[in-house]
């Protein structure tokens, strides 16, 4: 006899349809399971053993053959269990097999039977609406990240003798409340407001600029000036996510095992902050059974690494291929797993090895070849690929002591502006991933248009300071957006003259 269910495999963050195929042979009675099929899998042979017997049904006297096909795709995870489970009863005719039409099964038993929650749950309802399946039979714990995915059957489900009695037709299951995603983001609040930010209004307006355009960032300045504290601040002033991005983000999640229990869902756009000893596969992603990255938790969100010369080479070497194309593939032997990773990447340095190069009272003790040798540790490539460059410069005390808010400088205020000006964008480019800070060159020779009195005011900044052909983009580019922000379709020699003060690096001659 031999019955058919399907289930589903996740690599990457995409989701593959599994057919399980179960065999009844005259043998010895076990479980044998082929299909390439990794560990977790080929020891659910005595979750399954186990769960059937506690759930009231006894295990077949025979040999079970159970084949994942596909043959040729890696199988990985603990959700296969409910499925083989149900193709051997529908074997043993406990079931019907005419029942399992149309239907997908996904969840890992326990030795009492009781269905729990597995990865990537949110992969596999969104591709089983894809093929039109008509029902998805999950845990119950993995209800809400699913019900994401509308105009589905997603039927929740605590124990195995639950999921028999539906497919019986004895038992119906009780399905939870779902969640307005629209309510919830209304009354969204950020604990972090840029209005508790005092002084470093030069530091907030390139925040809002880099927000409004998409332009990554890096910050420059001695200890205790802020760094931190302005980059923690930063998805506050972030548009809120659309559907598609909670979607998206909430994937990543799902897949790396990092969802609240509670509130299985990623509204808020991600903000990542590994140190700087990570290594390169726990910032891009891969190891043994290859899981997304640092770069891929903040897709949608920002990416904020903190001392940055500090960080390995290698590792951020690697930052190149994804801050160009918005993905990241990582190669294996047999495979080849592509991951999202579109982030906003905000960084922060010290001017020099001692922190304190440039600071006004505080003498630094570094000689001219550290200074150099600290600085150089940035590679010209990854110093091409960020927009803006800030220096951030310690408060004075008596401005600290007045704690004088800045009229729309707060979250808030800010917010509203950067919503704006990427709508202005939206309409320009057509689409919302298109953001100025993504603008090939080609593309900037057509949108980025200049008065006559700035083109001449770039020429000159040109010569001066040595500016390349992708640092005079990167100019255009966050000139572009400032022009945005004030709603105006032409680049002005205003709007250049300030886009020019944030490169830092090229102005600053040692």
């Amino acid at each position: 006899m031999l019955s058919r269910v399907w289930s589903f495999t996740v690599i990457g963050i995409q989701a593959f349809p599994v057919e399980i195929e179960v065999d009844f042979t005259l043998g010895l009675p076990g479980i044998t399971i082929v299909g390439l099929p990794d560990s977790s899998i080929k020891e659910s042979r005595e979750r399954i053993r186990s769960a059937l017997k506690n759930s009231g049904f006894h295990f077949p006297n025979k040999k079970v053959t159970v084949n994942l096909a596909p043959a040729n795709l890696k199988k990985e995870g603990t959700g296969f269990d409910l499925g083989i489970t149900i193709g051997i009863l529908s074997n043993m005719e406990v079931v019907a097999k005419e029942e399992l039409e149309g239907k997908a099964f996904l969840g890992e038993l326990a030795l009492d039977g009781r269905v729990k929650g597995t990865r990537g749950i949110l992969s596999a309802v969104i591709k089983a609406k894809e093929l039109n399946f008509k029902e998805v039979l999950i845990p119950q714990e993995n209800y809400k990240e699913a019900s994401l995915v509308k105009d589905i059957k997603i039927l929740p489900f605590k124990h195995l003798r639950e999921v028999v009695e539906y497919l019986r037709g004895e038992h119906f299951p009780e399905i939870p409340a779902s969640f307005s995603l629209s309510e919830l983001l209304e009354g969204e609040v950020y604990d972090e407001d840029f209005k508790e930010v005092i002084g470093q209004e030069f530091a907030k307006r390139a925040f809002e600029i880099a927000a409004a355009g998409g332009h990554n960032l890096l910050m420059i300045g001695p200890p205790g000036t802020g760094k931190t504290m302005l980059a923690r601040r930063i998805p506050s002033i972030l548009p809120p996510m659309d559907y598609e991005e909670i979607i998206e983000t909430t994937q990543i999640y799902s897949v790396a095992g990092l969802l609240d229990e509670k509130f299985p869902v990623v509204l808020r756009r991600p903000f990542r902050a590994p140190h700087h000893n990570i290594s390169e596969a726990g910032l891009i992603g891969g190891g043994t059974h290859p899981k997304p990255g640092e770069i891929s938790l903040a897709h949608n969100g920002v990416l904020f690494l903190d001392e940055f010369p500090e960080f390995r080479k290698d590792v951020v070497e690697a930052l190149r291929q994804p801050l160009e194309n918005g993905e990241v593939t990582i190669s294996r032997a047999s495979m080849s797993i592509t991951y999202p990773a579109r982030f906003l990447l905000v960084c922060a340095m010290n001017p020099c090895k001692c922190g304190y190069y440039g600071h006004p009272k505080k003498a630094c003790h570094c000689t001219f070849q550290e200074i150099k040798k600290y600085q150089s540790k940035l590679s010209g490539p990854i110093l091409d690929r960020i927009d803006l460059q800030v220096e951030v410069m310690p408060v004075e005390v008596k401005e600290i002591l007045k704690e004088k808010q800045s009229e729309g400088k707060d979250s808030g205020s800010i917010r509203e502006r950067v919503v704006l000006a990427r709508k202005l964008q939206r309409e320009r480019y057509g689409t919302p991933l298109k953001l100025n800070g993504r603008l090939k060159a080609k593309e900037v020779k057509k949108f980025c248009k200049l008065e006559p009195g700035a083109e001449a005011l770039l020429e000159k900044a040109a010569e001066k300071f040595q500016l390349s052909a992708r640092a005079i983009h990167k100019i255009l580019k966050v000139s572009r957006t400032i022009a945005d922000l004030e709603e105006c379709e032409i680049i002005t020699k205003k709007h250049l003259a300030e886009a020019l003060q944030y490169r830092r690096l090229e102005r600053t001659v040692l």
